[in-house]
């Protein structure tokens, strides 16, 4: 039977057991918000809606079906949800992560401590790091620059309605008029050394591989780019913070203290316990 033609407790019941088979994480969670997104409803709602006895939406057994390929949920409701916003998201953007989260939480810290803090997020992809600031810190003036042609619309669309100077560019050589007049430079450029293809068909498949791949055998290549940026974008005295993999943590801590450009060079951990980003003060 399809699950359309199904009671909706009973249609998701079937989408579980069928995303489980699929290996997907969290297949009951994915199974209630594609019936969510197609209800127009909440996750919440959709529960209590099962035990009413409310019949499945149609098309619900085709986005099933999708996401048990591993097409990434988000692609699928063009919704991605990062600390306080809603993101749109879809093919050819790279799909925030809960761990970079943390990334922005330091970055908003630091803008917060400023009365009118000026703040640039270098390779912003869908917006989720600007967006966050903009949104959590009203004073701030923010900048996002992205070189991606796909991703550049989903970005425009989440960072114009908070304000964000939006502006297409190679994060190496970006806002030059600037040089010398940010107080916080956050990046999560892409850092994935070229030889660690991820094991998630979500990530490996679908996420655009610009956004993947830092160059270089250890993927240091753009994370070195962002550094001379936040060095040349900084005031004196400002942040930056920059997130990378787990295990390139001793490096990034290398690159900034090598420099000689920075002082309290830190690693942070994220929530998962991970040394997630690197941070620094310029000297």
């Amino acid at each position: 039977m399809q699950l359309e033609q199904q009671e909706l407790g009973d249609a998701l019941r079937a989408a579980t057991a069928q995303l489980a088979a699929a290996g997907v994480p969290t297949p009951r969670v994915d199974a209630e918000l594609l019936a969510a997104h197609l209800l127009g409803a909440s996750r919440g709602e959709v529960a209590a809606m099962a035990l009413g006895g409310a019949p499945a939406p149609e098309g619900l057994a085709g986005l099933v079906e999708r996401r048990a390929q591993r097409v990434p949920l988000q692609h699928l409701t063009g919704v991605a949800y990062f600390r306080y916003i809603e993101l749109a998201v879809g093919p050819g953007v790279f799909i925030p992560r809960p761990e970079t989260e943390s990334v922005a939480q330091w970055a908003i810290d630091q803008a917060k401590l400023l009365e009118h803090a000026r703040v640039a997020d270098l390779g912003t992809g869908s917006g989720a790091i600007a967006g966050s600031i903009a949104f959590e810190v009203p004073g701030a003036e923010v900048f996002a620059v992205e070189l991606s042609d796909e991703a550049l619309p989903y970005a425009r669309a989440n960072l114009e309605p908070l304000g964000v100077k939006l502006i297409q560019g190679d994060l190496a050589t970006a806002l030059g008029e600037y040089d010398g007049r940010f107080d916080v430079i956050a990046s999560n450029p892409p850092y994935i050394p070229a030889n660690a293809v991820p094991r998630e068909p979500e990530v490996r498949d679908h996420d655009p591989q610009m956004a993947l791949y830092g160059g270089g055998e250890d993927g240091m290549v753009l994370p070195r780019a962002a550094e001379r940026s936040a060095a040349r974008l900084l005031k004196p005295g400002g942040f930056f913070i920059m997130e990378h993999a787990e295990v390139q943590a001793p490096a990034m801590a290398a690159l900034l203290a090598g420099t000689g450009d920075w002082d309290s060079v830190t690693t942070h951990i994220d929530l998962n316990g991970s040394d997630r980003a690197t941070s620094g003060i310029r000297r």
